[in-house]
This record gives C-alpha cells, structure tokens and sequence, in this order.
C-alpha cells in the first residue's frame, strides 16, 4: 500500500531521501520531518554541505583518496612510509585503516572490486594506476587490505598478477577478519592486529 502524502514537496523529499542506501521510505518520512522542525538556517548549512560536497570534493591525484586539494594529506606528509602502498577498496577502507592508529605508509584506494555479476571489471577500477604507481615509485611493499570476500579475493589475485612483473613485496592482512567481513565493520583492535600481523600473498 503506498503513502499518502499530504504535500507533493514532502513526497519529493521522502523519495529523495529514500534513494540513500540503507533508508527505506520510513526513515526517509522521520528525516525529512525532522529537518522541516530545524531553523530555516540548519536546513540551509545542511543543504548548502552536500551541493559544496558534490561540486568541490576532489580525488587526491596520488592515491584516489578523498580530499579538499589536488593530493590528500596522506600523500603530501613527508613523514609517512611512502615506501609501503596499502590497497583499500574505497574512501571507508581508508578510515578504518587509520583508527585503527598501526599503519604510517600510504594508500591506493581502487574504488570498488572486481566483480563480473555486477559489470565490474578491471578497467573500472584504479588498477592501472597502482600498476604505474608501483612501476614509477617503486614502493617496497604493497598491502593488500581488501575484503575477506569472492570479489576482494579475485580483485588482489588479479593485482598480484599484474604486479608480478615488479620487484615489490606484496602482502596481504592477516585473517583476523573473518571470511566475508567488510573491514569497515570490523573493529579497531582485530583491524589493527590484521595490518600489523600481515603475511606474503601467496596468490
């Protein structure tokens, strides 16, 4: 049975909002009446932060990381192990890679895995720039930090592949994470303890 909404704007905002991933219409109707009960101000500066979000975030040109400026700060400190390249599914990846306060190299962050079923392949992803990357920079390791899934286990099989031809160490997260765990789910500790216990990839 579908919704009767009173007012067309508040159907068009509950349907924008449900377009969110993890909010069905429900959630959608409370957040979108919560923001109707905020200063006209709040809703502006919320308004206004996801337009800024979308026109003026950038990719950091280095890693692929997130940032305000052409390389993210990762990147641009001298006082990280520029040496030690850790491959991470995306922006999240990166994150918990960070709290968990056991890693000082850099990142590469792919921006998705490989996964035929879903129509993505290789070339969708940032693979040929870590492939370069790793030629030009010659790192001395590459982490892979992906998902203990089908699809992160295909995606590092195939960049050890493609790595092959280079003389750089690559290893992979110890298996704290269970089989099928996202590592942004995991916690803190055991996250940690995977960066810190990492073991060759064997492919």
């Amino acid at each position: 049975m579908n919704q009767a909404f009173p007012s067309t704007l508040l159907e068009e905002a509950v349907s924008e909002f449900s377009k969110l991933p993890g909010i069905g219409k429900k959630t959608a109707l409370r957040l979108v009446l919560h923001l109707l009960k905020q200063h006209t101000d709040q809703v502006e500066r919320f308004g206004n932060a996801m337009i800024r979000l979308k026109h003026d975030v950038r990719y950091c040109s280095v890693c692929r990381n997130i940032t305000d400026h052409e390389i993210c700060p990762i990147c641009a400190n001298p006082s990280r192990e520029h040496k030690q390249i850790c491959v991470v599914e995306n922006v999240r990846e990166v994150m918990a890679v960070e709290n968990t306060g056991q890693y000082n190299g850099v990142y590469h962050v792919l921006g998705g895995l490989i996964s035929p079923m879903d129509g993505v392949g290789p070339a969708s992803l940032e693979i040929d720039s870590l492939v370069q990357r790793v030629a030009t920079e010659q790192p001395d390791e590459v982490v892979m930090a992906l998902p203990a899934t089908m699809e992160g286990d295909t995606t590092a099989f195939f960049i050890y592949r493609k790595l092959a031809a280079y003389p750089v160490s690559v290893t992979t997260i110890a298996r704290g994470i269970a089989v099928g765990d996202e590592l942004e789910y995991a916690d803190e500790v055991t996250l940690g303890r995977s960066i810190v216990n990492r073991v060759a990839y064997k492919g």
